[in-house]
């Protein structure tokens, strides 16, 4: 357990980030599951919405800095690939 003040707030203060960015990575993680969902079901349109949902999500918690901006990048260009993959074999 803490013995001075500033380890017991740094432990509250901890704690308040903890929470916060748990809130950002949920947010984040169902957003893309949803965009993902939509890519496999075959529905462009709606998959086009959750990804923009999803980028956004990502770019917020990389700004915050609940996740590095090199693995936000990476995770919208993955699901970019998907959608963009899943556009052609619509139209085709």
């Amino acid at each position: 357990m803490a013995n001075t003040k500033s380890a017991i707030k740094r432990i509250r203060t901890s704690e308040k980030k903890r929470l916060s960015n748990r809130w950002f990575r949920t947010q984040t993680r169902t957003y893309i599951k949803r965009a993902r969902a939509h890519i496999e079901a075959g529905q462009v349109e709606e998959a086009k919405k959750s990804a923009a949902q999803a980028i956004r999500a990502l770019d917020k918690a990389a700004q915050k800095g609940v996740i590095h901006k090199n693995n936000a990048a990476r995770r919208k260009c993955r699901l970019m690939r998907d959608l963009n993959q899943a556009i052609q074999a619509a139209e085709a």
